[in-house]
């Protein structure tokens, strides 16, 4: 893996994010075209709402071009406990260390916040076979599967991580 060089990190998002978002997740090839929808939507929920959305962004852009993003939350009802509801690279961008750094940086930002457990799920089809890997390589264990949950034979994988408090 190389790390690339010039990426900038950023937290607030912008209306001309929406239409990068849109053309980031739909680069992957793995999304399902409701999926895509509800990525823009919590994106301009954030835009609309600001931090009353209940949704947090990390995006990853190098030369005023949206490389990767995700966006997390505290999980309604909970104390310390959050959901990484998205994260997602361009396919050219991967391999550079994006979406690590990505994940890192939630990693961080709910430590601050005095920790929790971090779940992310995701689904057991073939073309997440890199994204599982890419949790478990981050020290995520998988804690769930619930079978059929998104179709017939696309069952729901749930992965936690216990993230320390850095109070």
């Amino acid at each position: 893996m190389t790390k690339a060089s010039g990426i900038r990190y950023r937290t607030r998002p912008v209306p001309a994010d929406v239409g990068a978002l849109r053309r980031l997740v739909a680069s992957t090839g793995v999304f399902y075209r409701q999926e895509r929808a509800v990525a823009v939507e919590l994106l301009e929920a954030t835009l609309t709402l600001g931090r009353k959305s209940g949704y947090s962004f990390f995006l990853a852009e190098q030369d005023g071009r949206l490389l990767g993003y995700a966006c997390w939350g505290q999980a309604p009802l909970t104390q310390r406990t959050f959901d990484l509801y998205w994260i997602a690279v361009s396919p050219a961008a991967q391999g550079q260390g994006i979406g690590r750094a990505l994940l890192t940086l939630v990693e961080r930002a709910i430590a601050v916040r005095g920790g929790g457990n971090l779940y992310i799920e995701t689904s057991s089809r073939e073309a997440y076979a890199r994204t599982q890997r890419f949790y478990a390589a981050a020290g995520y264990e998988r804690v769930a599967r619930l079978r059929d949950f998104y179709a017939r034979g696309d069952h729901k994988l749930m992965f936690s991580k216990v993230i320390r408090s850095k109070r």
